[in-house]
């Protein structure tokens, strides 16, 4: 959790701004607010999200709470806070009771470290991971059957979380084991059953950032080309990861934290939201993998970093904060990609073709159609990212001809099965890939998009449950290609 800095007493007053985590079904959110007073005490504070406009509710107890308390919302309306009280952490249920605040104390965790992960799907379990020197423990704070108890233990030092399925069993976690990160599948509904997920090359530091369940897209930070860098990859696909270069800004940062739900087996026209943040302020940034650049949008005045919400019907919710507005939600209508473009004028034609039938002697007239167009924020402008070409690290493999941007995707290329069905493990690598570790990454210099790709795939240790969704399933690593570079 972000935490703001410690207010200039001769500064202006200005509104404080810690982030806001909002719940798995986008109906409230919870943040730590400060009193615009002498002191700038912290209190808990619930914002209503599902009604027609937002609303902040405090939650403030008979005293004020520490600024390293954690908040997590649930759909019910309730928040989970964990509060540190000497050598453990105390997890209690806030809620709103008439005038005041009701709490019911859950129990304790006894550790020196305790993090919340991100609300688990169904908005009703709530997850924690409490570190130590060699192992990490997951916890279930609410939602067992008497208060906190221990799901797992997972060798090394787990931080991240990311949720790969609607149901809330498999939680992709970033362990950091005998000097490198690598992200790795807990699978909740077989005892906290591990298994490694993402590993690009033996040397790399490679986590998992963001996951889409219905389209199967990854967004992952792997310093496998040589230094730390975004790129993109299909859950359960044997296609490699790829690192385009408009996700990698000359200046300031990147930070992904929404993508496009309903997408279901398109994860090139998946989108993503970014944060963006440089030396003249805070905006916006909207990519999918099968455009070639990251399209720039003003961000509303006040945003709360890293929150967002992006619904079914394409609307982008950002949560803001001001003097003016203290509880704000801005919704952006996100411009169509390519292969949106193509569907939406194939459904404009369609339905113009019904209109004429229904009336005779019309004839149908050549002409431009028109398609319609989601609302853009006022004064956004698309900024293509540096035109390039990839940096060789070791031994690389030609990439054959790239479709145009405006092409569906086909599906042999993305995952095609959603439904449960028997699943069997892996008992190598796939005969057609050289065996061995493969020592080089798979970059490419002359790819249309400016895309650069090292392999990867995810991989367990041990059988596969026969029940998982095909697109979910783990198994081995695809060995690294080595291979003379193409000529350009």
């Amino acid at each position: 959790m972000t935490i703001c800095a410690p207010e200039d007493a001769t500064a202006p007053a200005r509104p404080h701004r810690a982030a806001l985590t909002i719940a798995a079904d986008g109906s409230y959110a919870a943040r730590l607010a400060r009193h615009d007073d002498a002191a700038g005490s912290w209190f808990p504070e619930r914002w209503t999200l599902s009604g027609p406009e937002p609303y902040a509710v405090p939650l403030q107890g008979t005293q004020p709470e520490e600024p390293d308390s954690a908040l997590l919302p649930l759909a019910d309306g309730r928040v989970l806070i964990t509060r540190r009280v000497a050598d453990r952490f105390a997890v209690s249920l806030l809620y709103p009771a008439g005038p005041g605040t009701g709490e019911l104390l859950l129990g304790a965790v006894p550790a020196p470290e305790l993090t919340l992960l991100p609300p688990a799907p169904g908005g009703t379990l709530c997850y924690a991971l409490a570190p130590e020197a060699r192992t990490t423990t997951l916890w279930l704070l609410h939602g067992g059957t008497d208060g906190p108890e221990r799901v797992t233990r997972v060798p090394g030092r787990c931080t991240g979380g990311v949720w790969l399925d609607r149901s809330g069993r498999l939680l992709a976690l970033d362990r950091e084991l005998d000097g490198r990160t690598k992200t790795v599948v807990v699978d909740l509904e077989r005892g906290g059953e591990t298994g490694l997920l993402l590993q690009i090359t033996d040397e790399s530091n490679d986590r998992l950032l963001l996951a889409d369940p219905d389209s199967g897209l990854l967004l992952v930070r792997s310093d496998a080309p040589g230094h730390d860098r975004l790129g993109w990859g299909v859950l359960g696909s044997s296609r490699p990861v790829r690192f385009p270069e408009c996700l990698r800004p000359a200046e300031g940062t990147l930070t992904p934290f929404a993508m496009q739900p309903g997408q279901m087996l398109a994860p090139e026209s998946c989108a993503v939201a970014f944060r963006g943040e440089a030396a003249n302020g805070t905006w916006l940034g909207i990519w999918r993998p099968s455009e070639r650049q990251l399209r720039h949008f003003p961000a509303p005045e006040g945003w709360l970093a890293g929150a967002g919400l992006w619904t079914a019907g394409g609307e982008l919710l950002l949560p803001y904060a001001t003097e003016a507005e203290p509880c704000g939600v801005a919704r952006m209508a996100v411009p169509l990609g390519p292969v949106e473009a193509v569907e939406a004028e194939r459904a404009v034609r369609a339905e113009r073709r019904v209109r004429l039938v229904e009336m005779p002697g019309v004839a149908e007239m050549p002409g431009v159609v028109d398609v319609p167009r989601l609302r853009e924020t006022p004064g956004s402008v698309e900024a293509p990212g540096p035109v390039g070409q990839g940096h060789p690290l070791g031994s690389v493999e030609p990439v054959g001809p790239v479709r145009p941007a405006e092409a569906p995707v086909p599906l042999a290329e993305v995952p095609v099965q959603l439904a449960e069905v028997p699943v069997q493990p892996v008992q190598g690598p796939p005969s057609a890939a050289p065996s061995g570790n493969g020592g080089g990454i798979v970059l490419d210099a002359g790819d249309a998009d400016n895309r650069s790709t090292a392999s990867a795939q995810p991989q367990p240790a041990g059988a596969e449950p026969r029940h998982v969704p095909a697109h979910l399933g783990m198994c081995r690593p695809v060995p690294l290609q080595q291979a003379p570079q193409a000529a350009r």
